[in-house]
């Protein structure tokens, strides 16, 4: 076996953070006649570099066979819309944006954040690898190219276009596996003077509230503000500010620039860094023990499962996300133990869960239902979701959180 290499600095990958096992893609929902077919399961199992400290998944699946054609589309979350408008109208305030501007987004997904800007006539491109969520973006006049960023794709679109005064990246800068060429394409994409914003989930939260059904083969990096920064770096740009976020269990927004436009990073960026460094992620070592609160989950929600199961009580999920089928392959819960999940997207109703052949359907089914309890799976959005399920208190029905320990509502 070939030893895994960085894919920031190229040293090898000799610690292991936690291995999960195997597991199935974890956006690969099934349709009905797939589902006696063989289904291939990949490692899960997540490196440290002793180097750079990046936290890693190798490659085991290119990013093409993932987010070439894709299921997930941020506009069904009601409070991720939210939060992107929110966001439009604060960087418009704060760059002064205006008609004569240009916003860029990679990973711009169905538009849920550029159409604010175009909203506010703001002039936008969107750079999104998947065809067939690029085109929903363009039917709501987002303008979009469909490609993967890199050096090439990003000086490409910047010679279309021009170089952008903001470009935003959402969540997908721990979904690429060449870094370093991402990274590269987002200096192509932003003016000399313009601001970088990258939004992730931070790895100290993941650590600290136990969010290891976040791991999956999507996210080919955890990240912290160090390893950002150092990979940041790689393509000459430089973290000005930081922003802590809710959104996604504890996420970081990342400002940057071009290094020679940088002036002195702000005092939230020391901060930041300063607590990282007294949770220990400065060094290996500090990302040891995490395993252990894994199994801690795991055992705790089978054995709720499995006891509702032997007091004759219904347990269905809420939802399908990703770090849903991660959580629930690494278990071992199967249909016996969760009925069925719901979801709202039509693109996932009819379908099943990769790995676990869960039947997903819609909403609806729980009214008719009337389960005893359900297991909610994006528990980033307990808030949001809490009060679409308040309807279950008519029959007493309970809600079920597995993250950061399991808990009943």
């Amino acid at each position: 076996m070939t030893a895994a290499i960085c894919r920031l600095c190229d040293a090898e990958l000799t610690e292991t953070f936690v291995d999960l096992g195997m597991s199935p893609l974890c956006e690969s929902y099934l349709a009905a006649e797939q589902l006696d077919l063989p289904e291939t399961f990949y490692p899960l199992h997540v490196r440290i570099c002793s180097s750079c400290l990046l936290v890693q998944l190798p490659a085991y699946v290119p990013g093409e066979d993932i987010f070439s054609d894709y299921a997930y589309f941020s506009s069904y979350s009601d409070s991720w819309v939210a939060h992107a408008r929110r966001y439009a109208d604060e960087m418009t305030q704060r760059l002064r944006l205006g008609p004569d501007s240009l916003v860029a987004e990679v990973a711009s997904n169905d538009g849920y954040l550029l159409q604010h800007f175009v909203a506010m006539g703001i002039a936008v491109v969107g750079v999104e690898p998947a065809a067939n969520v690029a085109q929903v973006a363009r039917d709501k006049g987002v303008r979009t190219e469909v490609c993967f960023l890199g050096a090439g794709t990003g000086a490409e679109v910047a010679g279309r276009y021009g170089r952008a005064d903001l470009v935003a990246a959402n969540n997908v800068y721990a979904h690429v596996p060449d870094i370093r060429d991402f990274t590269a394409g987002l200096a192509a994409l932003v003016k000399p003077t313009g601001v970088l914003t990258l939004e992730f989930p931070h790895l100290l939260r993941l650590i600290e509230r136990n969010q290891y059904d976040t791991i999956y083969h999507e996210h080919y990096q955890y990240l912290s503000l160090l390893t950002a920064s150092r990979a940041l770096a790689s393509g000459g740009l430089t973290v000005v500010d930081v922003d802590q976020l809710d959104t996604h269990g504890g996420s970081l927004r990342v400002h940057a620039r071009h290094a020679s436009a940088a002036g002195e990073p702000s005092a939230n960026v020391k901060t930041a860094l300063a607590a990282e460094e007294e949770a220990g992620l400065h060094t290996v070592e500090g990302h040891a023990g995490f395993a252990e609160a894994v199994f801690r989950i795991k055992r705790d929600l089978v054995s709720f499962l499995l006891a509702a199961r032997g007091e004759g009580k219904t347990v269905v999920g809420y939802g399908a996300p990703g770090k849903g089928n991660t959580l629930l392959n690494h278990c071992g819960i199967r249909s016996d133990l969760l009925a069925y999940t719901v979801d709202r997207s039509p693109y996932k109703q009819g379908r099943f869960l990769p790995g676990t052949h869960i039947p997903i359907h819609h909403p609806d089914r729980i009214a008719a239902d009337r389960p005893d309890y359900i297991l909610v799976l994006p528990w980033n959005l307990r808030t949001e979701i809490s009060a679409q399920l308040n309807y279950i208190r008519e029959w007493g029905g309970r809600l079920v959180f597995p993250i950061p320990s399991i808990e009943l509502v």
